[in-house]
């Protein structure tokens, strides 16, 4: 497991932290993209599986502590983790403790999406019941996101799992927005759909300094490429027209991109030359 990175940027404070580690199918992973051609790339085990991070970011603003995405659901048992080669527990709530935070810290819980691998500390088993892991936080999502995970069609609903989602919505833990948003000074939603229609991306903006988390829009560094788009994406040319749009925004405005499945190191920078779009590691 990666251990904690921490990153100054203007105003605010950073830490990537990680909830372990998610095997997925090769070749999902890189849509049309050829085999011959992602092997230089990556290396899948004996499954044909490769291996993501799982990077949930901590942000100090001001007095808030915020934390986009919750990790992924182990809660469905032994099956379901060896299937994606998953750890028994967490690791994302021992690292907020080892940097003093306690999930009733979090005020603040930003969903790029709501798949199973991204919002699944959103609720805890605790003596046969689902209650909220962060209980004092409100939990930003796209309108169009969370209709999607209350309600998934037949090629969605294995991605979504619906005690991660249904427990906060009666709640009303959910703060839906549509379209760009500013959460705090600084620290902006955008849309970005093609993975799910619902999904967006979070940017930070300090002192003339930008981040921003991809979601799934990008998920490794290596799929930085245009065309590499996973078999995953339930829109795949709206992806590329979201990935064509923001890419040329983070380009020109020199963002740094933190890159949410990332097994190496997780922050890069866009550059573009004779192949096309491509990242270059950032390291800390």
């Amino acid at each position: 497991m990666r251990p904690i990175l921490y990153h100054k940027l203007g105003n605010f404070d950073l830490w990537i932290l990680s909830d372990g580690e998610l095997w997925l199918d090769g070749g999902s992973m890189f849509g049309i993209v050829p085999r011959s051609l992602w092997l230089k790339l990556v290396t899948p085990d004996e499954q044909n599986r490769i291996r993501l991070g799982l990077n949930p970011l901590l942000v100090r603003a001001g007095g808030h502590w915020v934390l986009i995405e919750t990790g992924i659901d182990r809660k469905p048992g032994e099956k379901f983790r060896r299937l994606y080669g998953l750890s028994e527990t967490n690791p994302l709530l021992d690292q907020l403790a080892l940097l003093g935070v306690q999930p009733q810290d979090i005020s603040l819980v930003v969903h790029t999406h709501l798949h199973f691998d991204h919002a699944g500390l959103n609720t805890r088993l605790v003596e046969g019941r689902l209650l909220p892991t962060f209980p004092k936080a409100r939990h930003i999502v796209q309108k169009q996101e969370l209709e999607n995970a209350l309600h998934p069609h037949e090629r969605s609903q294995a991605s979504y799992r619906i005690e991660n989602v249904e427990p906060l919505a009666e709640q009303g833990r959910f703060e839906v927005v549509e379209g760009e948003a500013e959460l705090l000074p600084g620290l902006w939603v955008l849309p970005a759909p093609g993975h799910t229609l619902g999904m967006q991306v979070v940017e930070l903006a300090s002192e003339g300094q930008r981040l921003a988390y991809t979601g799934d829009l990008v998920a490794l560094r290596v799929q930085t490429p245009l065309l590499y788009i996973p078999a995953f994406d339930l829109y795949p040319m709206t992806t590329l027209e979201t990935r064509k749009k923001l890419y040329a925004r983070w380009l020109e405005g020199g963002y740094l991109l933190c890159f949410t499945h990332e097994p190496g190191p997780p922050l890069g920078r866009l550059v573009r030359g004779e192949k096309g779009y491509q990242a270059e590691v950032v390291e800390l």
